[in-house]
């Protein structure tokens, strides 16, 4: 979206005919909708304009529910916004720590400035792209404590303001770039300020944890087993005793592991009924001996993060398996044990072994009506086929 088309659609005109448009799903049949709204007299920059943001709604809902049909969006900003029931911790995390101004650098499209003023704290938001601080300016409206500044974030004014959330721009146009030295504002820049200020800074999940600061907490997040962020925070931000944290969310709620630093991992030892597959949050936080002990199990091997106990699992960071059978890491003998079960759908699970799962699953020839889970990985150095079940 460039400027003409935010003129378009701020216009009444624009507004109201993206509220008669509605959500425009993958489905939808968008040549009649372009027909029928130039049939109706409407300039073919407009429609474009409106129809963009009708279907970059739809895709919102995922992110942002209901809001987003009152919401605008750029591609780049959708793509790289956080999700508001994550960006609604972060703001928590804020308004507990008694700080009452937050300057939002770097806000994107607005989705964290946007659950900082929901709970009353006083935003200012700096956007270094004129489009999308526009973007942020409409979205953040309704909330007369928040303002959009247009500008770079090493050149924000901070006075006044009590804590700073930072998400640097880690890409260039299409590329992403691998130097944090590169990055809007540089992970230096940021770190620096974050010894100056409390402050939340979101990263990438699979940062080179080398480059973690010392003091403060690293936080991972995941949302429905996938791994969203990194969050690095300081200053009254950071939870005393707690230097790295697993953030779990799901249909479950929220649940969170924490620890003072990397956990050492727990023996290796026999594979007993279960297996339990950690959360991604989990294993980037290095925690999985801790929920290894938690669970009174132990490592299928000491270098991978598989976890197996004899007892039935039960617990919201990571997914759980009945062990049915385990074989040598062999097609023939799988091929051959998989068609006597009937099982024609399969669930193919490979850690710590140079398998493509795909190719794998070709290869075994399966038919039948049953389905079950297939962990392709290692056991005391051995390669090892585990057939199981879920259970969780």
């Amino acid at each position: 979206m460039d400027v003409a088309d935010l003129r378009r659609l701020l216009s009444p005109e624009g507004l109201r005919l993206l509220d008669e448009v509605g959500r425009l799903d993958a489905t939808a049949d968008v040549v009649r909708e372009v027909s029928a709204l130039r049939k109706a007299g409407h300039d073919p920059g407009l429609v474009a304009a409106v129809l963009e943001q009708a279907r970059l709604r739809s895709r919102a809902v995922a992110k942002f529910g209901e809001f987003a049909d009152r919401m605008l969006f750029t591609p780049a900003g959708l793509e790289q916004a956080t999700r508001l029931r994550v960006a609604a911790i972060h703001a928590g995390r804020f308004a507990e720590a008694g700080i009452d101004v937050v300057a939002d650098l770097g806000c994107g499209i607005g989705a964290d400035a946007l659950a900082l003023a929901a709970l009353d704290l006083g935003v200012v938001a700096v956007e270094r792209d004129e489009v999308t601080a526009a973007v942020a300016s409409f979205n953040l409206a309704p909330f007369p404590q928040a303002r959009v500044e247009l500008g770079n974030a090493e050149d924000a004014d901070l006075a006044g303001v009590g804590g700073v959330w930072l998400d640097p721009a880690r890409r260039d146009g299409a590329t992403r770039l691998a130097d944090p030295g590169d990055w809007s504002p540089s992970l230096d820049w940021a770190f620096d300020l974050a010894e100056r200020l409390p402050t939340g800074i979101k990263l990438g999940p699979g940062l080179d944890r080398e480059l973690l600061p010392s003091s403060g907490e690293a936080q991972w997040v995941s949302v429905d087993r996938d791994v969203v962020e990194l969050v690095v925070w300081s200053g009254s931000l950071a939870r005393p005793g707690v230097g790295r944290a697993a953030l779990v969310l799901g249909a479950h709620g929220a649940a969170e592991l924490t620890a003072a630093t990397d956990a050492d991992d727990a023996a290796a030892g026999d594979l007993g009924e279960y297996l339990v597959e950690p959360d991604g949050a989990v294993i980037r936080a290095r925690l999985i001996g801790d929920l290894a002990r938690t669970l009174d199990g132990r490592m299928l091997d000491p270098t991978i993060a598989w976890i197996t106990t004899d007892a039935a699992p039960h617990t919201p960071f990571g997914q759980a398996f009945r062990v049915l059978e385990r074989y040598p890491l062999d097609v023939k003998t799988l091929k051959r044990e998989l068609g006597a079960r009937g099982i024609g759908t399969l669930e193919i699970k490979k850690r710590g072994v140079d398998v493509d799962p795909a190719q794998f699953r070709k290869r075994l020839a399966l038919s039948g009506e049953t389905s079950a889970t297939l962990v392709l990985t290692r056991i005391a150095g051995a390669r090892t086929a585990i057939l199981a079940e879920r259970v969780q």
